[in-house]
């Protein structure tokens, strides 16, 4: 199939990053046929997923247009970009990419993106309109940059031929691509990103002035205009992949003889039949939503085929157009944490299959100790090892949760009570201070990781009664209600700057780095992580809103005069009152984001708003009986989403156009962030029952007093 003949020069290449994590749309096929996952940003197709939701294969795919007078333009810079989802929660992209001088439409890209059903390619339909005045001047180009196997550095690319067929190939890290076009191809070439690569030879020419046959190993590009006649606008591009060239280009082959029409069909219908079985009891279970199905659709579209129930928190990589291939794989991997939080969303609407398959996956995945990995491959192995004590109790409260469902039978108690024994006796052990807190930052006793620790506790001691094993029951309790009965020592400080600033006689900190009364250690410094100007801060005053966990899971009272002076506190120093509404920042200092100046984040920045946290918010309002604050909220979240996809971080500084930053809107850190649809989902649902959905029943009884 290879039969080069005009290597490229300048090998390997310049290092190619990857893109922005803000993905304006991600999607997938449900058809078992195909394993392949996409990501769309500014415009185009950025990366795309195969043979796992964890191993990203393309860094980026896009059209320039070059024409007379040195024109070049790039669809993802050069261009205006509109369009999304065609229906609600269905995944077939279309896109509309607009270049103009001035009045002067030069020329219109209409793209219909989306992945073959039956087979692992990624399909697009483009269509390339010219401007009147530049008709018969404009050419069209697409170019790939592969980084197969999550690696861009040591792929090779080459033209070469299947079945008569000229296609365009890259290899790397036992994957292989290929590129075809239905109309077949007028130029093609492939090289080195930064010395021989198309698309510089474009800006620089205008044409191919060089076509190269191979390239490799290294830093790799495909470059290649489809043969459209003058008189033509549309045809169709396939990328296949599989582990061999001849199975990459007969993925693509067949897609392509296959045609448009009848992979839309098949595409859309499934995803159609699936949003009506998952809303057939969820529409009878939530408040009326914008983006109630975006919010499913992002949620199964994460979840892998080849581990069922494994549902990675974001097809992206924050500010991956920074970041070194060997700075971490970004957020496409499993989080315990964020999986149990999609669990709940899904056990909230009804869709009760998904959230079992999820707790399957969960105890599939734990540690022989008991515990789970601060993330993990989908295979379950470890990749980041810090401990994070709340993602030991949260499966416990999911399993306790499917417990009160009704789904879990006697006979599959015998399967999952090992593993709860295990998860117990490792908070037991390790509890209740955490190596680092939800926020992976900070070793210590956190009021969140606390707050579940003594829930997971009591909820443990409930199912071990149930099991017939009073002792351990009675043990847990104990426990549970010793380390509840600390908190305030341990967390609620008093007489402190923020608390004289703001009227009140105290709050709950973020973190208390010591197994002491934090009376005592308040004036000791903490470091806060990523900053590196003023990045000490004594303990008694850096705040957060996770003291909201301590009612969001029936440890505390909405009223608390200990929480109100808390939300005091919070408000004070986290709000930020965004165009949408109000958001929060994590905690004081974060430094976890782009900086003032928009830059993105590498190593230090300042943390944004999460809209997450604004969900957080509206469920304690719900506890509060405040329903119409809650509802305002929910809608809040809905203006800070694009599209319905919710980003980690939205921005919370005056616009910066340059940057691509806008007060209220996405920045580049992950866009959509799973753990936010969840929130999103549980709230449409919390707002409905007028009680919040994921509170656990047995901590709400034995601290609050019965039913709230």
């Amino acid at each position: 199939m290879n039969t080069t003949t005009n290597p490229a020069p300048g090998g390997p290449g310049k290092f190619s990053p990857w893109t922005s994590g803000a993905k304006t749309g991600i999607g997938r096929a449900l058809n078992a046929g195909s394993h392949l996952s996409f990501t769309i940003g500014k415009g185009v197709v950025n990366e795309v997923y195969f043979p796992r939701e964890d191993t990203a294969c393309i860094r980026q795919c896009g059209f320039v247009v070059t024409g007379g007078a040195g024109f070049f333009s790039d669809e993802c810079t050069d261009a205006s970009q509109r369009g999304g989802m065609i229906q609600p929660g269905i995944p077939f992209y279309a896109l509309e990419n607009e270049c103009r001088r001035g009045k002067e439409v030069y020329y219109r890209l209409r793209k219909d993106i989306f992945a073959d059903p039956q087979r692992v390619t990624l399909l697009q339909r483009v269509r390339f309109q010219r401007g009147d005045k530049n008709k018969h001047r404009l050419s069209l180009y697409v170019f790939v940059t592969p980084h197969l196997h999550n690696s861009g550095a040591q792929n090779d690319a080459w033209v070469g031929e299947y079945k008569g067929v000229t296609m365009l190939f890259a290899a790397g890290g036992g994957i292989v691509l290929a590129m075809a076009c239905d109309i077949g191809w007028s130029e093609r070439t492939v090289g080195f990103i930064g010395t021989s690569e198309g698309l510089a030879d474009l800006r620089a020419n205008g044409r191919l002035t060089a076509q190269y046959d191979s390239a490799g190993q290294g830093n790799v590009q495909l470059c290649a205009a489809p043969a459209l006649p003058q008189d033509a606008e549309e045809f169709m591009l396939a990328i296949g992949f599989g582990n061999t060239a001849d199975g990459a280009a007969h993925q693509a082959r067949s897609s392509l003889l296959g045609g448009f029409a009848a992979a839309k069909k098949l595409y859309i219908g499934e995803w159609s039949g699936w949003q009506r079985h998952v809303w057939k009891k969820g529409a009878k279970r939530t408040a009326k939503g914008r983006y109630l199905k975006e919010s499913t659709a992002v949620l199964c579209i994460s979840e892998s085929r080849s581990y069922p129930g494994g549902i990675i928190a974001s097809l992206a990589i924050p500010w991956g157009e920074v970041q070194g291939i060997n700075e971490g794989m970004g957020y496409h991997l499993v989080w315990p944490r964020d999986l149990v939080e999609s669990a709940w969303g899904f056990l909230a609407l009804g869709a009760n299959a998904d959230a079992l398959r999820i707790l399957n996956y969960i105890f599939a995945t734990q540690d022989a100790d008991g515990h789970w990995p601060q993330n993990m491959w989908l295979d379950g192995c470890a990749d980041l090892t810090g401990l994070q004590l709340d993602q030991v109790a949260l499966p416990i409260l999911l399993l306790d949760s499917c417990h009160q469902e009704g789904l879990i039978s006697k006979s599959q108690w015998k399967r999952y009570g090992p593993g709860l024994r295990k998860a117990v006796d490792f908070i037991l052990q390790h509890g209740p201070m955490t190596e680092q807190d939800r926020w992976e930052q900070q070793a210590g006793l956190s009021v969140f990781t606390v707050a579940t620790e003594v829930a997971a506790l009591v909820a443990a001691g409930a199912l071990f009664e149930d099991l017939g094993d009073d002792a351990t029951a009675a043990l847990c309790r104990c426990v549970a209600d010793d380390w509840n009965g600390q908190i305030e020592d341990w967390t609620y400080v008093r007489d402190t700057e923020a608390a004289k600033r703001y009227g009140v006689e105290g709050y709950y900190v973020r973190i208390n780095p010591m197994l002491a009364p934090i009376q005592e250690v308040k004036d000791r410094n903490l470091a806060i992580r990523h900053r590196y100007r003023d990045a000490e801060t004594p303990i008694g005053e850096v705040i957060s809103g996770d003291a909201l966990a301590l009612v969001r899971f029936g440890l505390r009272r909405p009223d608390d005069p200990r929480i109100l002076n808390t939300i005091k506190v919070i408000d004070g120093e986290l709000k930020h009152d965004l165009p949408a509404g109000p958001c929060w920042r994590r905690f004081t200092k974060d430094a976890y984001g782009e900086d003032d100046a928009g830059h993105p984040f590498v190593h230090s920045g300042c943390g944004r708003c999460w809209p997450l946290l604004t969900g957080e918010r509206a469920h304690y309002e719900i506890a509060a009986g405040n329903l119409k604050t809650a509802v305002t909220l929910f809608r809040t979240m809905e203006g800070l989403s694009h599209q319905g996809l919710l980003p980690e971080q939205v921005w919370d500084g005056d616009d910066l156009p340059q940057q691509n930053l806008y007060r209220g809107r996405y920045t580049g850190s992950a866009m959509p962030l799973t753990w936010a649809q969840a929130e999103y989902l549980k709230l449409a649902v919390s707002i409905r029952r007028k009680k919040i959905f994921d509170m656990p029943v047995h901590t709400r009884d034995r601290y609050l007093g019965g039913k709230k």
